[in-house]
């Protein structure tokens, strides 16, 4: 599904590769600066590369932009979200959600369901504009919400335990269990150094100074990576 070949970037990255296969939950995880971030933004089309490879469902994607990639499948949750004044949480969850089949069947059950899913009571957010009148949290958990509401063949995630203290980890890890079970054919990717995250993981992928410095399942990483990731 996913194939990342020898993608450098101004320093920050060298020669990152991996793959990502359909129905696969891959973390990447390591030290803050090892540009975990950064990465995620290349893939998804936020920032360019300096040289390499991103092949997606048998396409080279280095040239497209983030609108293209998003239009092939790919949808991405920002580290910090981003705001939108003038745009209602509604309307952001209906523009996410009006390609997928599961919204189309039943239009208003599914946005009041994205909501739920990220721990938000619809009739409190739905009509609220995404702006500063609201948390960081509540931004993260909307902008979570949108990525659901996409349904998309691959899903990125950039620390999405990020501000979201008040909605419990066990939801946030549950939410990403029922996305493998509905659809087992999707990808995900989260960039995280959350131990309750990278458990539920089928491969876990360690990132130091811009490279892969070690890659397996939980099993095999967790003892390595112990609780030394800052």
């Amino acid at each position: 599904m996913l194939q990342v070949k020898g993608v450098s970037f101004k320093g920050i990255l060298k020669g990152i590769s991996f793959d990502v296969r359909p129905g696969e939950l891959v973390v990447i995880t390591g030290p803050n600066g090892s540009g975990k971030s950064t990465l995620a933004k290349i893939i998804a089309g936020v920032e360019k590369s300096d040289a390499g490879e991103i092949i997606f469902k048998d396409e080279d994607i280095v040239k497209k932009d983030c609108t293209e990639r998003a239009r092939m499948g790919l949808a991405f949750s920002f580290q910090q979200p981003v705001r939108f004044k003038g745009l209602t949480v509604r309307d952001l969850l209906k523009i996410a959600a009006s390609g997928s089949e599961a919204f189309l069947d039943n239009e208003m059950k599914e946005v009041d369901g994205y909501l739920k899913k990220v721990g938000l009571e619809p009739a409190l957010y739905l009509d609220r504009e995404v702006n500063a009148s609201l948390s960081g949290g509540e931004l993260k958990r909307i902008e979570i919400a949108s990525v659901l509401a996409r349904d998309a063949v691959l899903s990125i995630f950039d620390e999405p335990e990020a501000g979201i203290d008040i909605w419990s980890f066990d939801n946030l890890v549950k939410m990403f269990k029922d996305m493998r079970k509905k659809n087992p054919k999707r990808a995900i990717v989260i960039i995280s150094h959350q131990e309750r995250i990278m458990k539920i993981a089928d491969r876990i992928i360690l990132l130091e100074n811009g490279e892969i410095s070690a890659h397996g399942t939980p099993e095999q990483m967790m003892a390595r990576i112990g609780g030394g990731l800052k």
